[in-house]
């Protein structure tokens, strides 16, 4: 086993208490507080943690330390995975915060206006389906901000990843809100020529605009 992280860190210590692939208290036991720690190990390190009977990166279970029920976090197994990934850029402060006034501080998945420390800026694409390295993101339109990121909850921008995680694993592509089966372009079955286009979690404000239209339409026909 090789650990992949700085001695000394954070990281370095969880993937250490967690080399024995058991369930580990994510309130006692690990160190690293944040969800998005551990979707960077499995979508960026190649880090292989297990899933729940749901299907969940995670298992809530009783805690004996902890007296109560708490998540706990399990690696499936110490290998490191080849990722081939394509890199990130990062994206710069003010780009997030003119994101968030481009948008009105609004969560494109609920369209609720939320506090803007508590929305993420998403790629529209996730990271998994990428083809080239991430161009860098200085200096970019409305336009392009629009085209190419979102605003999510930290619960949102989870749920996004889990679906498309699932649509590059089995290769159908997740169904809308509420679980409604509709694609404005395209059909469940992920096609690359189309990639992500017509799906709600790609763009969910055009997916219930062209929704509207096609009930209207089939309802006056």
């Amino acid at each position: 086993m090789v650990n992949p992280f700085n001695k000394g860190t954070t990281q370095f210590k969880d993937f250490e208490t967690m080399s024995d692939c058991k369930w580990h208290c994510t309130k006692c036991e690990l160190l690293s507080g944040q969800a998005k720690t551990w979707q960077v190990w499995r979508q960026e390190k190649g880090i292989q943690l297990d899933q729940d009977e749901n299907g969940n990166w995670y298992k809530t279970i009783y805690c004996t330390k902890c007296g109560a029920k708490t998540i706990h976090r399990k690696l499936k197994s110490t290998e490191i995975l080849d990722s081939d990934l394509k890199a990130r850029t990062g994206i710069p402060p003010e780009i997030a915060k003119r994101a968030k006034v481009l948008y009105n501080c609004v969560d494109e998945y609920s369209v609720r206006t939320e506090p803007a420390n508590q929305l993420e800026i998403d790629h529209r694409i996730p990271q998994v389906r990428w083809k080239t390295n991430e161009d860098d993101n200085k200096n970019l339109s409305d336009a392009e901000i629009k085209d190419k990121f979102m605003l999510l909850t930290r619960a949102n921008n989870l749920l996004k990843s889990r679906i498309c995680e699932e649509c590059v694993k089995t290769g159908k592509r997740g169904k809308g809100y509420k679980s409604i089966e509709f694609w404005y372009v395209g059909n469940q079955e992920y096609d690359d020529s189309i990639g992500c286009l017509g799906c709600f979690w790609h763009d969910p404000t055009t997916w219930r605009k062209r929704l509207n239209e096609f009930v209207k339409e089939h309802k006056n026909g």
